[in-house]
């Protein structure tokens, strides 16, 4: 059946603080990560049946639920989970401060590869513990930015850490790391005793056809030494439903994270156990392939867009996710382009600072929402600027 994602339901309802509401009426808001898009009718029919029954008890994840995960992971990458390898967590936020908590030290710190998703700079705060920049490479083709990794800062960069925090598909970049990448990665960890948390929360939003691999499927060895984060909620865009999933095949690590979890009486909603399920059944992969077209279609417009009226401004070409990451450093602003198009424009936009290292001068773009919103939030950027 078709899907129609060009019409945006209203948010704004003055009764809920949502990236709609947080600034004034007149400012568009292209900022936080979530799309503007209604979430999959099996998923709200689902929802529809919980309400309807009544009772919005206590429930926990249960064996068939994580079954459901673990048959997800094999349909999409041939990769053999355990269903007992399964964690549920409130999201992929909580996923790494918990795994912070649980295997950091204030003697080994956690290496993060900015720029990257701005609650990695807070675990440092959160569990007190130092944090170490393996700063991404930036490369420019004309007007289209690109990024890599510096192997040598990497490689020295790792032997102070506990913890590397990976994040891929990559936020705010849209990279998706290749095999090679990855396993290189995984090498330099494992040789310097230092566990792998992979943040895939994108891994399912992957534009132009693109592949993904879990980082843990790649050897036994690997997955030892790794716990992977996922969740539904960005991909089929439940995101307040607060519900997520550490995959940790190695028992020791996944009894220590599992005490850390109920030390922290962390609960997951229920109603996301519920959405969880559906969306990792497979009855919502029709609306989800229409949704890849429609974003795909959406980035390509973007960049096509920049390319044309705005020939200063780089951009990247992300490989998944629905966030761009544009770098006005070529312009010589007197202002950061974030307070530029909040102010002028009226565009709210996540401020590049935000993601660390190399984000002075740039600004992460949310575009899954529709295009008629997507050309009028960039018309209001170009006039601002020129």
């Amino acid at each position: 059946m078709p899907y129609n994602f060009d019409h945006i339901p209203n948010r704004r309802n003055p009764n809920v603080l949502n990236k709609w509401t947080y600034y004034p009426k007149d400012v568009l808001p292209m900022w936080v990560a979530d799309m503007d898009f209604p979430a999959p009718p099996p998923i709200l029919d689902e929802l529809r049946k919980v309400v309807e029954h009544g009772v919005l008890g206590y429930e926990l994840a249960s064996r068939a639920l994580q079954e459901t995960v673990a048959a997800r992971m094999d349909y999409l990458y041939r990769w053999k989970v355990k269903p007992e390898s399964v964690v549920a967590v409130t999201g992929i936020v909580t996923g790494f401060n918990v795994a912070a908590r649980a295997f950091s030290s204030p003697k080994k710190g956690i290496l993060v590869q900015p720029p990257v998703y701005n609650e990695f700079h807070e675990v440092k705060n959160n569990v007190g513990i130092p944090q170490i920049d393996a700063p991404l490479v930036k490369r420019v083709n004309g007007n289209i930015l690109s990024y890599e990794i510096d192997w040598g800062v990497f490689k020295k960069q790792v032997r102070k850490a506990g913890i590397f925090l990976l994040c891929n598909p990559h936020n705010p970049l849209g990279v998706t790391f290749s095999r090679k990448e990855l396993s290189r990665m995984a090498e330099i960890c494992i040789e310097n005793n230092v566990l792998i948390v992979s943040d895939e929360i994108h891994s399912e939003l992957l534009l132009d056809g693109n592949q993904f691999t879990p980082l843990a499927k790649l050897s036994s060895e690997i997955a030892k030494h790794t716990i992977t984060l996922i969740a539904p909620s960005k991909t089929f865009n439940v995101p307040g439903l607060f519900c997520g999933f550490a995959i940790i095949p190695n028992k020791e690590l996944r009894e220590r994270y599992k005490k850390e979890v109920e030390r922290l009486r962390i609960h997951v909603n229920s109603l996301g156990l519920h959405a969880a399920r559906i969306a990792y059944s497979g009855q919502c992969d029709a609306w989800l392939g229409e949704l890849l077209r429609y974003l795909t279609g959406n980035r390509d417009f973007l960049v096509d867009y920049v390319t044309k009226y705005m020939p200063a401004v780089r951009v990247t070409v992300p490989d998944a996710t629905y966030l761009a990451w544009l770098d006005f450093t070529q312009l010589n602003l007197k202002k950061s382009p974030f307070d530029i198009f909040m102010k002028e424009a009226k565009v709210a936009l996540s401020d590049g600072k935000i993601f660390g290292a190399g984000g002075d001068g740039h600004v992460r773009l949310n575009f899954g929402t529709s295009r008629q919103i997507l050309v009028q939030g960039l018309d209001r950027m170009r006039k601002a600027l020129y």
